[in-house]
């Protein structure tokens, strides 16, 4: 696969399961307001918003086509779930910013058709396009885990590592699109510090 230009360079350090975090079996504990923010069902872009007050804005750093999933070109950086997305998909990448501060970077996968139904405003936060159609969805969170990145590091202005999540957005049984976040450390303004010591 084709590494964009804007890619970030995430370089995984560890990743998890929801529930293997929970029971404390992660090299790294999250602290129960960084749980909420990051394992609850809520919209990031409006736990965003609430915490600084802030409007979300959306600076849009590509949107590009990819083919069908496939292991050998995808490799193990991409969430095994994009292959639950049918044919031709389409990659989105986009930093969230409030005020300015950006608080994340984040990238979604779509299939070519649901894009083109579902994301009419690409500078829009994707929560704000579905809910403008009353879309009903079901989010699941699949992986929580930390990451290094030059690129984050020099954007959100903080050292390294930062908290990743990625998960599924179901519309009527099927899986609509798949994304991942990364937040800034500029969140421990408002969350308190992200990380505590196992117990």
């Amino acid at each position: 696969m084709a590494i964009c230009k804007t890619d970030p360079g995430l370089l995984f350090l560890w990743t998890a399961s929801p529930s293997r975090v929970l029971a404390g079996e992660a090299p790294v504990q999250l602290s129960p307001s960084w749980r909420l923010m990051l394992m609850g069902d809520g919209s990031p872009t409006g736990h965003l918003q609430l915490l600084t007050g802030h409007s979300v804005e959306v600076d849009l750093i590509a949107m590009e086509g990819q083919p069908p999933y496939s292991p050998l070109q995808y490799g193990t950086e991409v969430p095994a779930e994009v292959k639950e997305l049918s044919g031709s998909l389409l990659r989105r990448q986009v930093w969230l910013r409030c005020g300015q501060k950006t608080l994340m970077w984040a990238e979604s996968w779509w299939n070519h058709q649901d894009a083109q139904n579902h994301l009419h405003d690409l500078r829009q936060p994707i929560w704000a396009s579905l809910g403008r159609d009353r879309v009903e969805l079901f989010r699941e969170v699949d992986g929580l885990g930390q990451v290094q990145s030059r690129a984050l590091e020099r954007r959100f202005a903080a050292a390294n590592p930062f908290w990743c999540r990625h998960y599924r957005f179901f519309k009527g049984g099927r899986v609509l699109t798949v994304i991942r976040e990364v937040f800034s450390p500029a969140l421990e303004t408002y969350l308190g510090p992200s990380s505590m010591v196992p117990s």
